[in-house]
């Protein structure tokens, strides 16, 4: 599959890389040991952030930068880590899903990252690109129904948009039937090294998820 950054991405995210990862997986449910790293990964962040700390993370605060600069408001439309980080402040119960998102979360809080995970055998074409989100874009996202993705950075396929920061597409999503992953760790700004988040995904996909033929590509 072949990953394209637009010119009009560019220029509002100069800084942005994107960290790749294919991978042969079994989608089941997450088990207890997952599910205990995720919990404790809970408690610490609500030890150790006020809620008015969340977006300074360098990772949150670049991916919401990137939200303004491509005209979309971050604090109607926030970015997924930053969702996530702020239910896990506020102590609210988090959602037991699939192996497979369940460690994507464990991830994106690590990390600071907002990250997309489709099947990749529901995305349309071999090509995907990043773009910006237009006006009346049709988009159903993830146990949101429709939404407004203008001024969002948006990968697409064939088809049209699969993934934002803020929420993945109902088309591509995840589901117990998937059995090829595509990761996309969307890297706005620097705060984890790249090797550091590479070893950590590798890590985690094989142990709770059984993954085979693991790939990274980094796209600039």
């Amino acid at each position: 599959m072949e990953f394209i950054i637009s010119e009009e991405i560019r220029k509002a995210a100069p800084a942005l890389r994107a960290m790749v990862i294919e991978a042969d997986v079994t989608n089941r449910p997450t088990d207890n040991r997952l599910w205990d790293i995720l919990h404790h990964l809970s408690e610490h962040v609500r030890e150790n952030y006020a809620m008015d700390q969340v977006n300074k993370r360098p990772a949150i605060e670049a991916t919401r930068a990137t939200y303004k600069a491509c005209g979309k408001d971050p604090n109607r439309y926030r970015p997924s880590a930053e969702a996530l980080m702020r239910r896990m402040v506020k102590g609210m119960e988090l959602y037991r899903t699939l192996s497979v998102i369940d460690l994507i979360n464990v991830l994106s809080v690590e990390t600071g990252h907002s990250i997309g995970g489709f099947d990749a055998d529901s995305i349309d074409g071999d090509v995907l690109t990043l773009g910006i989100g237009r006006e009346d874009e049709p988009y159903e996202a993830i146990g949101r129904g429709i939404l407004n993705i203008a001024g969002l950075p948006v990968w697409r396929d064939a088809t049209g948009g699969i993934g934002t920061p803020t929420s993945d597409n109902e088309r591509t999503k995840l589901t117990s039937g998937t059995s090829r992953l595509l990761m996309i760790v969307n890297m706005y700004g620097t705060e984890v090294d790249e090797s550091c988040i590479r070893s950590r995904a590798h890590e985690l996909l094989t142990e709770y998820a059984d993954a085979t033929n693991i790939k990274f590509t980094l796209v600039e």
